[in-house]
């Protein structure tokens, strides 16, 4: 999923993962690209003087083979569907949740998962999410054009279209396209129905975006008119100009999501300042940060009271009407088997 990438390229990111942004020094913190933002964590900052350490990923897939490959951190920010294979593999510790005084503050609906909270403790914290829909070039593609998901694979489209170089989120989009809004208990022929379906679109694809930088740059010349893309690509692209618009409401249905932060087990800093952290990212003025960098809502339900309808509209992050596939946890066996076919179908497979 998710999840921003709005300051730095991944080639960078990728390039440079194994490169911390130095700060303090006694907290690592293994994030996507430009989350390193001080408005997420003011408090923070206040108490100890400056931002922590960050080390930057890609995408999920990529975060946890390199921890699974040895590479230590403090905390890292997967999205949901990701927990469960950090408490498989060991990687990760429960949060002491006496240390966290807002996370009674979280909705019930981001936590209300086996795999994030049980009786062996509080795996997880939530604290981001939005919505992954379609980005269309209002200049060149008309409102009716975008009213279903069957644009992805309209030959009219064809070498015009962008999906993401990211597991969760394209298929996502192939299971809406074929009648699936519920991900957690696949069928063989849901999943034979929505690769098939993937292979249209990708016959469709000038290229797979790694993030929504690359995006904005071939929507704005033009390129790519179609995308299938998060809140914080379309506001990246309405900050350069490009003439973009979001459908959230295709007759398919779109798709959101959420992430959070896990403690690895024995992290290279102090554990006090792990929970600094996820204590100033559940802090009220987080969620306005939130909301004008990243165009994301909190999970502090308490914290986005103080956000008026009118600003969650102006992100296009205000409740959507319509079908909706959550991406919740789902069998890593599941999930595994969704990465492999990917990577076949992108491969012309």
């Amino acid at each position: 999923m998710r999840l921003t990438r709005l300051f730095a390229s991944t080639a960078i990111a990728l390039s440079f993962a194994s490169l911390a942004h130095a700060a303090d020094p006694e907290l690592t913190v293994f994030d996507w690209a430009g989350f390193e933002n001080q408005s997420l964590i003011e408090a923070y900052v206040a108490k100890n003087g400056q931002m922590p350490t960050y080390s930057f990923y890609g995408d999920d897939d990529e975060a946890f083979q390199k921890v699974s490959n040895g590479f230590k951190a403090d905390v890292a920010h997967p999205c949901a569907q990701m927990v469960q294979k950090y408490r498989d593999a060991g990687l990760i510790e429960p949060w002491d949740v006496s240390k966290i005084p807002l996370y009674g503050e979280i909705g019930e609906r981001y936590k209300n998962s086996k795999i994030f909270a049980d009786d062996t403790g509080v795996w997880y914290i939530p604290t981001d999410g939005a919505y992954t829909a379609i980005a269309y070039n209002t200049d060149l593609v008309k409102p009716e054009q975008v009213a279903s998901l069957q644009v992805f694979t309209d030959p009219a489209f064809a070498g015009k279209i962008s999906l993401p170089d990211n597991t969760d989120d394209t298929w996502s989009l192939a299971l809406l396209a074929t009648g699936v809004s519920d991900w957690t208990n696949i069928t063989d022929e849901q999943f034979a129905a929505a690769a098939a379906w993937l292979r249209l679109a990708h016959a469709n694809v000038r290229t797979y975006w790694a993030d929504p930088s690359e995006l904005a740059q071939l929507m704005k010349t033009g390129e790519v008119v179609i995308a299938w893309t998060w809140n914080d690509g379309v506001a990246n692209m309405k900050k350069e100009g490009v003439p973009v618009a979001f459908q959230r409401t295709p007759k398919e249905g779109v798709a959101n999501w959420f992430c959070g932060y896990v403690n690895f087990k024995d992290g290279p800093g102090k554990e006090e300042k792990a929970y600094d952290f996820i204590n100033a990212w559940l802090d009220h003025g987080s969620a306005k940060g939130l909301l004008d960098n990243f165009g994301y809502v909190h999970a502090n339900d308490a914290a986005m009271k103080d956000i008026s309808l009118e600003e969650l509209k102006a992100h296009d992050v205000d409740p959507v009407n319509g079908t909706l596939l959550s991406q919740v946890p789902i069998d890593p066996a599941m999930r595994d088997r969704m990465t492999q076919e990917f990577e076949m179908i992108k491969s012309g497979f």
